[in-house]
């Protein structure tokens, strides 16, 4: 095209048209890319996987966990009829054990971040597909409230932290203090 036209354009506008059609094999090309991604499966299939998956693990663990802790319930029975240092022990074993269960809530709280971004991703890519032209409607989206407008305890429930991302033992004995 650019060489029929060649002698009725200016050097700028050749110079544009040929960026302009640039641009349009660009986007040809991320078109083709997205077409051979199988965005379909990811979206259909490989997520919700992931997130059953996921969510069945906390449930396992939640029925693990209170398991565990049944039997230290059972435990703390038995330690009344033992006597010195035995009783002591077991004691010790026991809250041991209660410290220890803790990390149930820490890991369902932490595999709750996960599925939420693996559905943040899954909107965005539905919402991407749409716009070239593939795929169905975007899944609906489950944010609970628009950002920016958080309950003082929402913003408070942080939930567990990568080491190093949370809040120091300092700044918490800093708020402390701050109530005395």
């Amino acid at each position: 095209m650019l060489g029929s036209m060649a002698g009725d354009m200016t050097v700028t506008e050749v110079a544009l048209l040929g960026e302009l059609e640039a641009l349009g094999r660009e986007v040809a090309r991320a078109k083709s890319e997205i077409a051979a991604l199988r965005v379909d499966d990811i979206n259909a299939s490989h997520i919700p996987t992931a997130t059953d998956e996921l969510d069945a693990v906390v449930s396992h663990t939640a029925n693990a966990t209170n398991e565990i802790l049944d039997c230290c319930e059972i435990l703390e029975g038995l330690q009344t009829r033992l006597a010195g240092s035995d009783a002591a022990t077991l004691s010790d074993a026991v809250t041991r054990i209660y410290e220890a269960c803790s990390f149930q809530d820490i890991t369902g709280q932490r595999i709750g971040k996960v599925v939420s971004a693996l559905k943040s991703i899954e909107q965005r890519v539905a919402a991407v597909t749409q716009t070239f032209g593939r795929g169905g409607p975007a899944p609906p989206c489950t944010e609970e409230a628009p950002a920016g407008v958080l309950t003082q305890g929402q913003e408070l429930a942080n939930g567990p932290q990568l080491p190093g991302a949370g809040t120091s033992q300092a700044e918490v004995d800093r708020l402390l203090a701050s109530f005395d």
